[in-house]
């Protein structure tokens, strides 16, 4: 089992390009705060043109499929893709085909 971890500006980076691609804005434009809490789980607080919006785990996920599909060419559809806590690196997600 092939294992791919992306690190916390991956996941960032994640967001800006799948945010921007739906609200007509440049990724380098979006702004993202990455947060977890016991009851929301892991969540994104993307700014971009004056607004707000509050991605759960499932439209973090979503981006980071998109991410893996167009930026790193792979096949999203069949990975495994958690989200975790590092000590050392921040918020990680974990990715296995």
């Amino acid at each position: 089992m092939e294992q791919l971890t992306l690190f916390e500006q991956d996941l960032i980076n994640a967001i800006c390009i799948f945010h921007a691609r739906f609200k007509n804005a440049e990724p380098q434009d979006v702004e993202v705060e990455l947060m977890y809490d016991d009851l929301a789980g892991y969540t994104a607080e993307v700014y971009v043109n004056g607004q707000t919006e509050i991605y759960n785990s499932v439209n973090f996920i979503t981006a980071l499929r998109l991410f893996i599909d167009k930026e790193l060419g792979r096949d999203s559809i069949s990975a495994r893709i958690t989200l975790d806590i590092d000590d050392d690196e921040g918020m990680i997600a974990n990715v296995s085909w």
